[in-house]
């Protein structure tokens, strides 16, 4: 019997009525690797600015126990710092932690000798034909893909949806349909479905499937990634990463004081 209750435990840097994670890279994939062999159901969304903004109406579900919020851009770091006086331990963002955390279940079964049994995956969401393209990327570094389904007109039956999910055997479920709609579909929809791990990954089906340009790896450890992604899209994202950022830290410090009242 699948459980549902057990709390993720570890320290916490919370921000904006959230109880984000502080875990580093390798703590964050060996608790999910944990969960996902014990039977335990999780929902991992990545905190970031626009999450806080986009998904506030979702907050009571957010604190569930079945899930696990972790940090995601240089935003969080200068709100946990100014708040806290403390930085998050790692940049757990899910453009590079998914692919690492899919890689290192599937090394976990090979090392235990149970190569067959690796976790299988189902993608839903992006443009007609990325998440396809997606998913023989993934399946090309050994992560079983079962299904997919783009987030257009293949996902209009949310009945279809579910049922192809079920029907597919998957164990873990990305969706790649941005905030809030993601974390939204998850969450209503994770009690009906027997995966058991849940991940809203915004654009990543887009880079796995070479759609959208990853910024070049001198500009994302300088963690500038959000400037590059800028210059690409200044209509879709000068919002985002202006006035946005603004409602974003004022909300933490509004936060933060309402919690020291």
């Amino acid at each position: 019997m699948m459980s549902c209750e057990r709390p993720m435990r570890g320290p916490t840097l919370p921000l904006a009525g959230y109880p984000v994670a502080a875990l580093r890279t390798e703590q964050l994939k060996a608790t999910l690797i944990r969960d996902l062999e014990s039977g335990q159901r999780r929902m991992l969304f990545f905190v970031n600015t626009n999450f806080v903004n986009q998904c506030d109406h979702l907050r009571t579900q957010l604190l569930e126990p079945e899930v696990i919020l972790v940090n995601d851009g240089v935003g969080m770091d200068i709100a946990s710092y100014l708040i806290h006086r403390r930085r998050y331990p790692d940049n757990l963002n899910g453009t590079d932690f998914v692919p690492a955390l899919l890689d290192a279940i599937v090394e976990h079964h090979q090392q235990s000798g149970r190569e067959g049994e690796v976790p299988a995956v189902f993608l839903l969401g992006a443009g007609p034909g990325v998440a396809e393209r997606a998913g023989r990327v993934l399946a090309q570094r050994g992560v079983p893909v079962v299904g997919v389904l783009d987030g257009y007109g293949e996902s209009a039956d949310n009945r279809r949806v579910v049922d192809s999910i079920n029907a597919s055997g998957a164990d873990i479920v990305l969706v790649a349909t941005g905030n809030p709609r993601q974390e939204t579909w998850i969450l209503e929809n994770a009690p009906d479905l027997g995966a058991r791990l849940f991940i809203g990954v915004g654009a990543l089906l887009d880079f796995l499937a070479g759609e959208k340009p990853r910024a070049p790896e001198m500009v994302r450890t300088l963690r500038m990634e959000w400037l590059y992604r800028l210059s690409l899209e200044p209509r879709r994202l000068v919002r985002r990463y202006t006035v946005d950022i603004g409602r974003f830290l004022v909300r933490c410090v509004r936060e933060r004081s309402a919690a020291s009242v």
